[in-house]
């Protein structure tokens, strides 16, 4: 878990019974597209994760109230799908600075497949977006996603390390240019695939529009202060 100077820890209690359910999750799915027991067995299982479902969903959150974990003025997004680690579809990935730039490390597994044993396509997007809005928040820049375009250079193999980075390219104003990359961890020179981005700051109505309605975890009307879902960078070792 990462936050910064501006953030608050949460009670260690829940996150980490949140961290530990979106562990026992991602095994689980993992499980389910390698398995190959017997149907009955399949069944059963199915069986058990329903009544896991129910116990979770007599007390819910709507999509316009923050998580009590998360703290989006320090980059905290617990339940973020690339970076949260209280959430199922992340690795997760651990942001840290490098250079002028940021770097994380991951090994996906066969519930992230496209083609046969390798990663699918459109997740090399969604961990790009997410990097590239991180190289921005680490470098005091903040906005949404205005364009992204990747160039494919081969596959990404499953069950082995990858590193992707990304760094500021340019900032003009409102907006910033940022680029980024995927390669294996032990082959990092030799690009897989390449990232560029368009972040844009939105003008106050437009952020208005966007998030007038969010509140934090109490009802509190709460709109976030800086648009975008970079979440923090990890500055331990």
């Amino acid at each position: 878990m990462t936050t910064n100077d501006t953030g608050t820890i949460p009670d260690a209690e829940p996150l980490a019974a949140a961290v530990d359910l979106a562990t026992a999750l991602r095994d689980l799915i993992e499980v389910s597209v390698t398995s190959t027991v017997a149907a009955g067995e399949v069944r059963a299982a199915a069986d058990l994760v329903r009544q896991a479902t129910e116990r979770l969903a007599v007390a819910r959150r709507p999509s316009s109230q923050l998580p009590a974990l998360d703290d989006p003025t320090a980059g905290r997004r617990v339940f973020n799908p690339v970076s949260g680690v209280g959430s199922a579809l992340a690795p997760p990935l651990v942001v840290h600075r490098e250079g002028d730039g940021v770097v994380a490390e991951a090994t996906l597994g066969v519930a992230y497949e496209g083609p046969p044993s390798y990663v699918h396509g459109g997740m090399s997007a969604l961990f790009m977006d997410q990097m590239l809005g991180a190289a921005a928040g680490a470098a005091g820049l903040w906005g949404m996603t205005a364009h992204l375009e990747l160039d494919y250079r081969g596959p990404l193999p499953l069950e082995r390390k990858l590193v992707f980075r990304a760094r500021v390219a340019e900032n003009t104003d409102r907006k910033s240019v940022i680029t980024g990359t995927i390669a294996v961890a032990d082959e990092p020179d030799r690009i897989l695939v390449e990232a560029r981005g368009v972040f844009v700051m939105p003008r106050p109505e437009k952020a208005q529009a966007y998030f007038g309605s969010i509140t934090d975890a109490s009802g509190r009307h709460t709109p976030p202060s800086r648009p975008g879902d970079a979440t923090a960078v990890d500055e331990g070792d």
